[in-house]
């Protein structure tokens, strides 16, 4: 049996790509996959929605759903601590879209490398590719834009609609030998720190969804929140 070392591991880096939904970040992410030198994964809360039951999923109420998402994106938080903790070399695919997921993230990721990088696409943009796309709720990406740049500190940024995928990835990959100091997250901790003392944790933020909007697609699922989209390959869409 194999046993694990007594010394203490070396951790793994985590390049955190925060943006809307159809910003670019999946491809960007991918594109990291193949450019960086060492071997990282590639983990998104959309494939751990993937897991979840479909059919147990679709016949959950509004606010049962909002609560599931919650302890989803909780949960995927922790997992992406866990793997980098174990020395592990990541890329996060994420959306920040509501404050408490930056501030569960800021607690649970403390004392890890994190590269905080901002993958942007203007708002006309996002609504040209959700149409193209067809598998998200129109002005999802929209009404995700005012608050997922909002924190306004990043290590590294990039823009996917004047640089492919590959492109931004070259930018990230370079940019990684002249990261700024302090990190974005340990500018952010500092800056949100009475923030962070008084965050009583993701379990409360199920009180705090904001409502959900009436839904576009068809078949009586009015009332699911803007990022339930059970015509995907994924049950929920919780970017």
């Amino acid at each position: 049996m194999m046993v694990m070392s007594a010394a203490a591991p070396r951790t793994g880096q985590v390049i955190f790509l925060n943006g809307t939904s159809s910003s670019g970040k999946s491809s960007v992410a991918g594109q990291l996959l193949l450019v960086l030198d060492r071997p990282f994964f590639h983990m998104s809360v959309d494939a751990v929605n993937g897991m979840r039951g479909r059919e147990r999923t679709l016949e959950l109420s509004p606010d049962e759903l909002a609560a599931v998402l919650t302890r989803t994106r909780a949960g995927f938080h922790r997992a992406v601590a866990g793997m980098a903790q174990a020395g592990n070399d990541l890329v996060v695919d994420y959306v920040l879209s509501e404050r408490w997921r930056l501030l569960d993230c800021l607690a649970v990721l403390n004392g890890l490398d994190v590269v905080f990088v901002g993958v942007r696409c203007p708002e006309q943009e996002l609504a040209r590719r959700e149409k193209a796309r067809g598998d998200r709720q129109p002005g999802q990406a929209a009404d995700q834009l005012r608050q997922v740049h909002s924190y306004g500190s990043y290590d590294i940024e990039c823009d996917t609609t004047t640089a492919s995928a590959r492109d931004c990835a070259l930018t990230i990959k370079q940019s990684l030998d002249q990261l700024p100091n302090p990190r974005a997250f340990d500018r952010l901790r500092s800056t949100l720190q009475a923030d962070l003392q008084t965050s009583i944790g993701p379990k409360t933020q199920t009180q705090r969804q904001p409502s959900p909007r009436p839904s576009s697609v068809s078949g009586g699922l009015a009332g699911r929140p803007a990022d339930y989209l059970p015509g995907s390959s994924s049950p929920v869409i919780a970017s």
